[in-house]
């Protein structure tokens, strides 16, 4: 018999703490971690990584010049230097309509474009969340996309994609095809709850397609799908691993390059509820950085939630180490967990989350993390190589 959605995370969620995270123990007997190197924030890092503090904060694309280019307050920066110094333009006419949210994706294609999605924090609006109805009515935080087509300097056909309440606009790729995809959210009501959906550019990020709703329920102002990472598997189809309460990332395939999604389920990758990102390498691995629900060595983390108003369910929102794994079979395998950095007493943050990942030269991986509020950003360098 065909399980129903409820009834699938239910039974995730109840195999998730029985089983799967017996699985994370051996796999933290097994981990090859060495995160004796501290940083100017005090965390720990990869004894084989180099500390980039000075960076900031990304994403990052590489330009044809072999310049960098990022974006921060408005204004696309460009270094020279590997990210010491910046040259900034703004992006906007009228910057005062806008602010571009942390968490926003930038892509240059193989054509030269380059696409920015995000939210834009001016427009944060209703945001009232009512315990007695599980829900924050007109709750917005529309999401808009812009592009270049001159390297950074001068920004053209903006526009807005949708008014809903955007958590997190978290990853975007070129298929092979020539296709646009990014990753976006939108709140959903009657109880409160998140969805995941997803846009399309076949026209290099000038006009965009709404993918279907990914919505598998939930109930409370942190819960449902989330915060969602994708890439293209060596067959065509499109991958997305969406963040949960459940335990695991759930997963979802496009066979129609991202204008809709089925086959929703969860996977065996055990995770805390934290977006991960997963990587295309040079190399052809795939690469995911995430946080496990666990700290290496122990197989428990308290829990939270569960009370209809972050969430339907307890979980874990363990965010004190980050991890990464590769696979060479597009996913059906992955290599042993590897701790890449972790916070310590002296770490100016507790936790390390919402990890970005740019792969400056192939083989040469940058690895950063987002949230100021969380006390300092965490930015370093590592080559795959050294983690293999």
């Amino acid at each position: 018999m065909m399980m129903t959605v409820p009834a699938l995370r239910r039974f995730c969620f109840g195999l998730t703490l029985a089983c799967l995270f017996t699985g994370i123990r051996s796999e933290a007997q097994k981990s090859k971690h060495a995160t004796t190197v501290p940083t100017t924030h005090g965390y720990l890092i990869h004894n084989k990584a180099v500390d980039m503090s000075y960076l900031k904060t990304g994403p990052f694309v590489n330009l044809d010049d072999g310049g960098i280019l990022t974006i921060e307050k408005n204004k696309s920066c460009i270094s020279h230097d590997g990210g010491k110094t910046w040259k900034e333009y703004s992006i906007f006419q009228d910057s005062a309509r806008f602010d571009i949210r942390i968490e926003r994706v930038l892509l240059k294609t193989r054509s030269g474009a380059i696409i920015l999605a995000f939210a834009n924090d001016v427009e944060k609006a209703n945001w009232n969340w009512n315990n007695d109805i599980a829900d924050s009515p007109e709750a917005t935080i529309p999401t808009y996309a812009i592009r270049s087509l001159d390297g950074g300097k001068t920004w053209q056909d903006l526009q807005k994609l949708h008014d809903e309440w955007t958590g997190a606009n978290r990853d975007i790729i070129e298929t092979k095809e020539g296709n646009i995809i990014f990753t976006s959210m939108m709140f959903r009501h009657n109880p409160g709850h998140h969805t995941v959906i997803t846009y399309t550019s076949k026209n290099n990020g000038l006009n965009w397609i709404r993918s279907n709703v990914i919505d598998l329920g939930g109930v409370g102002h942190h819960s449902g799908v989330v915060e969602s990472t994708l890439e293209q598997l060596k067959d065509g189809r499109i991958w997305m691993l969406m963040r949960t309460n459940w335990g695991v990332f759930w997963e979802t395939i496009s066979e129609n390059q991202g204008l809709t999604w089925k086959k929703f389920k969860p996977t065996k990758i055990a995770a805390s509820s934290a977006p991960g990102l997963l990587t295309r390498l040079a190399s052809g691995r795939l690469f995911l950085v995430w946080n496990r629900p666990f700290p290496e060595g122990k197989d428990s983390f308290p829990l939270s939630g569960g009370d209809g108003i972050s969430s339907e369910v307890p979980h874990s929102n363990h965010r004190g180490e980050l991890s990464v794994m590769f696979s060479d079979d597009d996913g059906k395998s992955w290599s042993d967990p590897i701790v890449v950095a972790r916070v310590t007493d002296k770490s100016k943050g507790k936790n390390l989350a919402y990890p970005r990942v740019f792969e400056r030269s192939p083989g040469e991986i940058w690895i950063s993390t987002t949230y100021a509020a969380f006390g300092g950003y965490l930015s370093f360098k590592i080559l795959e190589k050294d983690l293999l």
